[in-house]
């Protein structure tokens, strides 16, 4: 039940401040603190970008990759973008 409620955050978070959520690809629990103790979590999700502006210029859709952190209470402390590309773009992922 835990990753559910995580990655139903996630999605309300993004949808309503970041952009429409496309799909979240990963979920990993971590460690943080000076002791290794607080229990957190680290979610990699793919957001469609502008999807009004490209689609009034026949573009193919962006998608941003986020790396987002979730605190051991499930809100979001902080996320980045680390990626854009094309949605038909092959993800290389390594």
């Amino acid at each position: 039940m835990e990753i559910k409620k995580i990655m139903g955050n996630t999605a309300d978070f993004f949808n309503e401040h970041v952009a429409p959520l496309h799909k979240i690809t990963s979920v990993e629990s971590i460690t943080t603190g000076e002791n290794n103790d607080e229990q957190g979590w680290k979610l990699t999700v793919e957001v469609i970008e502008e999807k009004e502006y490209m689609k009034k210029y026949a573009k193919d859709e962006m998608i941003g990759v986020y790396d987002v952190y979730l605190n051991k209470d499930v809100e979001i402390t902080s996320f980045k973008r680390r990626d854009i590309r094309y949605r038909s773009a092959i993800d290389q992922e390594v």
